[in-house]
């Protein structure tokens, strides 16, 4: 890029944000507490640590650990050297954890000591080419960043990276094979957090709560609170009362859930009761379709408070935003769209043949613009496949009205997403499959009142065979991570099929589906 049009990414948002907000609370993990001035000393100094490891610009990243402040700080000290980031879920499956810091040539390894240390001296054993075995806390084999933290000469904190460097390495679910790595640059990070900043209503004061994984949707969403000098408060996964407790203590004014968590706070009447959360002004809610009955429930007791994302790994958090305006309940129908297109992206809706459907017709939903990832990494043809005639392919297909609202009908891919993780089919089959008792697996989503879709198993065991549910649960548990072991298993003497021999999802799903317009109702 011509110099003269470079600058801008995600490394000089963190630089600047530590400048201009100095003492003003930034980032709290109830562990910790830091002003921007203190999280950006912490900062400095794990870029001095790495480069005395011997990191540089254009090396790779990855992190296993819960939300803690001090992964985030080593997140934003690699965004600021120019180097790769590659999160790891912190629920998924070894095999996947191993395969990824394989694919994604990782050259530095960071885990928390006290929740993943067997799992990075597992992955430092399977993959010959991870160089160096980092911890938060002591560890067997690993450098303890946090014992050497006092002693690190803060650097100067200046920006290296380049708003095409690719910042996010993240990897998505696949319908085959293995998971992919998206490819986010610098310039997407950037654009991503000023559309935020501009489309999703927050509060005058932005007092940040996550409780989802930073590894995902929560982590990125802390780029623009930043921009906007929030404060975040991280807590270690949602329980429903600490989770009331944080709000009450830090006077939390905005927060990311999924739908399942919002669930859970809109059944805990006694919590509510014992802890005020009425400073909650936003509620950000995405990554699972949410049942309208249920956002009507919230709404009653939270107010004109919800904000709804839809975004994917490939163009992340604001393809489309229903903004609290738009939960109009005098509109039928308008608590089950995902609202209008983020104006820095053009969104339509293309029939197979690429052509586009008229309103309220069903198309792909298919994205240009500024938030559409480089491609995957090491992937070409599945890059060609997904942005194929100059448009990101999201595989979701969807209808759009007359005002230009978003209505997700069905999904092109047959991903599940329960409880705002994706759970890909073919993933979890393979998993039931490995096991030496089972001759066929068939999985599907269906609905689900907690999760918002249950992850459903048909089986077909080999002769002979007398395996439990619960057996196959555990298999496949062991084998990819909870979120992938089926809620409930049915054994069947065979698996339908379509005409052409293809495993026929349609006719497995029809009895739990039938009548329901969209994901849930």
């Amino acid at each position: 890029m011509n110099p003269l049009y470079s600058g801008g990414t995600a490394g000089s948002l963190i630089v600047s944000a530590i400048a201009r907000h100095g003492d003003q609370p930034a980032l709290a993990d109830g562990t910790v507490r830091w002003s921007y001035r203190e999280f950006g000393d912490v900062v400095a100094r794990l870029i001095t640590l790495f480069r005395q490891i011997g990191l540089k610009k254009g090396d790779a990243l990855a992190i296993l650990s819960g939300n803690r402040a001090d992964a985030w700080a080593a997140i934003s000290a690699c965004m600021v050297m120019g180097m790769r980031y590659t999160p790891l879920h912190p629920m998924a499956a070894e095999d996947d954890h191993a395969f990824i810091v394989e694919d994604a040539g990782i050259d530095a390894l960071i885990v928390e000591a006290g929740k993943f240390s067997a799992r990075g001296t597992a992955i430092r054993a399977r993959v010959p080419g991870l160089t160096h075995l980092l911890s938060f806390g002591a560890m067997q084999g690993a450098r303890d960043l946090l014992a050497e933290l006092p002693n690190a000469v803060p650097a100067p904190l200046v920006d290296d990276s380049a708003v095409d460097d690719i910042g996010y390495l993240a990897y998505t679910g696949g319908t085959t094979g293995r998971s992919k790595g998206v490819m986010l640059p610098h310039r997407v990070l950037v654009a991503m957090s000023l559309a935020i900043v501009a489309d999703w209503d927050w509060p005058a004061e932005i007092r940040f709560l996550a409780a989802t994984p930073i590894s995902h949707a929560a982590g990125i969403t802390l780029f623009p609170v930043m921009l906007r000098g929030g404060f975040s408060r991280l807590v270690q996964g949602f329980d429903a009362e600490n989770y009331c407790r944080a709000v009450q203590e830090d006077g939390i004014t905005a927060t990311f859930l999924v739908p399942t968590l919002i669930y859970a706070l809109i059944d805990a009447a006694q919590l509510r009761e014992k802890y005020d959360v009425s400073s909650l002004k936003t509620i950000v809610y995405g990554a699972a379709p949410m049942s309208p009955d249920r956002l009507r429930e919230g709404i009653a007791i939270f107010g004109n408070s919800f904000v709804q994302l839809y975004g994917q790994t490939e163009a992340p958090q604001i393809i489309t935003t229903m903004r609290k305006i738009d939960h109009d309940d005098s509109k039928p129908g308008r608590l089950g769209s995902c609202g209008r297109a983020n104006p820095m992206v053009e969104v339509k809706l293309f029939d197979a043949d690429m052509r586009e459907v008229a309103v309220g017709q069903p198309g792909e939903i298919c994205v240009r613009g500024s938030l559409v990832m480089d491609g995957y990494w090491n992937r070409p043809d599945a890059t060609e496949e997904a942005l194929r005639g100059g448009w990101l392919h999201t595989g979701d297909v969807a209808v759009k009205d007359a005002e230009g609202y978003f209505y997700i009908v069905d999904r092109t891919k047959d991903m599940i997403i329960s409880g705002g993780f994706n759970i890909y089919p073919r993933e979890v089959e393979d998993a039931l499959m490995s096991h030496p008792s089972v001759a066929s697996a068939a999985v599907i989503g269906i609905p689900d009142d907690k999760w918002g879709e249950a992850v459903k198993a048909f089986v077909v065991l080999k002769p002979g065979a007398n395996n439990a549910a619960a057996e196959l649960q555990a298999h496949v548990k062991d084998k990819r991570g909870a979120p992938w072991s089926p809620k409930t298993i049915d054994f069947l003497a065979e698996i339908p099929v379509t005409g052409l021999g293809k495993l026929d999802r349609k006719a497995l799903r029809a009895p739990y589906w039938e009548g329901r317009g969209r994901g849930v109702a």
